[in-house]
């Protein structure tokens, strides 16, 4: 599924839940044989790309020490927070992947069981 938007700052992309949202990385447009391949051909099932940005959590349901469980209390929403973190590199199952169009740019909306691993480097922000 593809999805265009037409905004102006990706800052304001609220991420749901468990999803990543994913820069890809420029595949390989040449087999090892050197023929050129067309961006539409898949070549492979996982694909990387660097995280722009992550949401919360898996939601974890209330704690309450009261004995009146159904008084609602309001903003007592939390978070298992995720292990992705802006600008770590995800290794990811691509059949899992949602394709998004921001500013001509491709993105990824990928759930986070479907990262198989990250890589991330403290020192590349310093």
């Amino acid at each position: 599924m593809q999805l265009t938007i037409d905004q102006k700052d990706i800052d304001k992309f609220i991420i749901i839940g468990d999803k990543v949202l994913i820069k890809p990385k420029n595949p390989q447009s040449q087999t090892k044989s050197g023929l050129y391949l067309p961006p539409t051909v898949q070549q492979d099932k996982i694909q990387s790309g660097y995280i722009i940005k992550v949401g919360p959590g898996f939601p974890l349901p209330s704690q309450s020490e009261e004995h009146e469980v159904w008084k609602k209390k309001e903003g007592e929403v939390h978070y298992l927070p995720l292990q992705a973190h802006e600008g770590d590199l995800a290794v990811f199952l691509q059949n899992a992947a949602y394709e998004i169009n921001f500013n001509d740019e491709k993105f990824l909306i990928v759930p986070h069981s479907a990262i198989l691993m990250l890589l991330r480097d403290e020192g590349l922000f310093e």
